[in-house]
């Protein structure tokens, strides 16, 4: 017979054994992790709008054909997702915008983009590992880094693609960004809709079946107008490529901005053309065709 000592370990080896046992059966419930290896290219620079719920905001500012106008980016700043301090500049952009002056943003100023304005970004790639998930973007070679299976620490230092920490479940990759850094013309889409520092988003990476992903990509053309033109073969998108898209649906907090959370969501197809250099440097005056550019007035060599 066992002592109580003997039993009271065959008890422990017992239990163990199960938790073992729920472990390595919840590993295998997971399934295998998602693979986002490989470019993917959108064709718009605009979110697509959820089924239901708040959603991002539209441009006011349209085409004959009905299309959003890229020309003038006329945000709607009476959607009730702003208050009225982030309405406030979303109407001053558009006013700007509509008399064509072409108000600063990251992508035209070629600076860091935070989080979710650098999904605007037509074209990243993902490389992932068990404890880090790198995602980077063909546009001014930015790059982001998602801590797996961690935690934001106590205090976090603002930095312009904020803090990242990921998870998986099941088939769906999740990304919990904060600490995104403000600065002068810090905004969340391409309307100029500004945040503040106690922005939060979480983003879901799923892969889907070709037919839904394309009608989604369709979708979001049919709104905004593809970027790379009319053509029917795009420029970044290979739209004869055969096999899954990749969909992302992003939820956006900000007390401060924000009357209430909302969500946006981008669909990536594969690339039409391989990784590049695709550089600018910084620029604070964005010289435009409207605007003379400095000359010197003699030699300074």
């Amino acid at each position: 017979m066992l002592s109580a000592v003997g039993k009271t370990m065959a008890a422990a080896a017992a239990g163990l054994c199960c938790v073992l046992t729920l472990a390595s059966s919840a590993v295998a419930d997971a399934g295998p992790t998602p693979d986002f290896s490989g470019i993917w290219a959108r064709s718009t620079f605009g979110w697509g709008f959820p089924e239901s719920g708040p959603g991002p905001l539209k441009n006011l500012q349209r085409r004959p054909n009905g299309i959003s106008d890229a020309q003038m980016l006329a945000g709607d700043y009476n959607n009730p997702i702003l208050k009225p301090n982030a309405a406030a500049v979303v109407r001053r952009h558009a006013d700007d915008s509509r008399a064509g002056i072409a108000y600063p943003d990251p992508s035209n100023q070629c600076i860091s983009m935070g989080v979710p304005y650098i999904l605007r970004a037509n074209e990243m790639q993902m490389a992932q590992k068990a404890d880090i998930v790198t995602i980077m973007y063909m546009q001014d070679h930015q790059f982001r880094r998602i801590r797996m299976n961690g935690a934001h620490p106590k205090d976090v230092k603002p930095t312009w693609h904020g803090d990242s920490v990921g998870h998986y479940e099941g088939d769906t990759l999740v990304i919990d960004t904060v600490g995104i850094k403000v600065g002068p013309i810090s905004m969340v889409d391409q309307y100029g809709t500004p945040h503040s520092d106690q922005l939060h988003v979480i983003e879901r990476y799923t892969l889907l079946p070709d037919e839904q992903a394309k009608a989604l990509s369709a979708k979001n053309d049919r709104e905004y107008g593809r970027a790379d033109g009319p053509a029917a073969d795009g420029v970044f998108v290979d739209y004869s490529y055969k096999g899954k898209g990749l969909h992302v649906e992003f939820t956006v907090e900000d007390p401060v901005m924000f009357t209430t959370p909302w969500k946006g969501t981008v669909t990536y197809l594969r690339a039409a053309n391989a990784w590049e250099e695709r550089v600018c440097a910084e620029n604070t005056f964005e010289y435009y065709s409207h605007v003379a550019i400095p000359v010197s007035d003699r030699p300074d060599f």
